[in-house]
């Protein structure tokens, strides 16, 4: 397999993922912020290789496969990390709700897809919206420089749980017809 550039940045961003664990846990000063840049330089390229992948007709079906893969993989793990930190029922129950909503969408994108019908829930705007809120509140809520960022991030984190249930319902409702079928498979 011939790797290209948008898949090397996917490979990159799942490479992160150890060190941005690690990071998170080292007890350094600098550490939130190092945390913070890290989930941000995964969060641009994750935009990067997408756009590359597209620009350049480069899409490959490993690209197609890890892109996602390591989009969630990141965004969880950021997800656990900031609902340990904070400890608190205001993070973990807006985190339960995204980790939850990815399961759900990936699975009705896999059985979409088997049945022929993977157009129908594909990446909408909803979706892109509420990936950019959701990755700004986790990197406010990762540096947690000022309460003023917290507080600001922890906002953010809401607005992309409203978007986060919006987007499920768009493509529950796009998939409505295939689920309620009789004879799918």
């Amino acid at each position: 397999m011939k790797f290209n550039i948008p898949t090397i940045l996917t490979l990159f961003r799942v490479i992160l993922i150890p060190f941005f664990i690690l990071v998170f846990y080292l007890p350094f000063q600098w550490s939130p912020f190092v945390t913070m840049l890290i989930f941000g330089i995964a969060s641009v390229t994750d935009w990067f290789d997408g756009y590359l992948a597209r620009k350049w007709n480069q899409s490959t079906p490993f690209g197609a496969f890890l892109d996602p893969v390591a989009d969630k993989a990141m965004v969880v793990t950021a997800l656990v990390l900031v609902t340990e930190h904070y400890h608190a029922f205001w993070i973990s129950i807006p985190a339960i709700i995204m980790i939850v909503r990815e399961i759900i969408i990936s699975a009705l994108r896999e059985w979409m897809a088997e049945i022929g019908s993977r157009s129908k829930v594909a990446v909408s705007w909803i979706g892109k919206v509420k990936t950019t809120a959701q990755m700004f509140a986790l990197g406010g809520l990762l540096w947690r420089q000022s309460f003023t960022m917290e507080v600001l991030a922890v906002i953010l984190l809401y607005i992309a749980v409203v978007l986060t249930v919006w987007s499920m319902m768009h493509y529950l409702i796009a998939a409505k017809e295939n689920l309620l079928e009789q004879n799918n498979l």
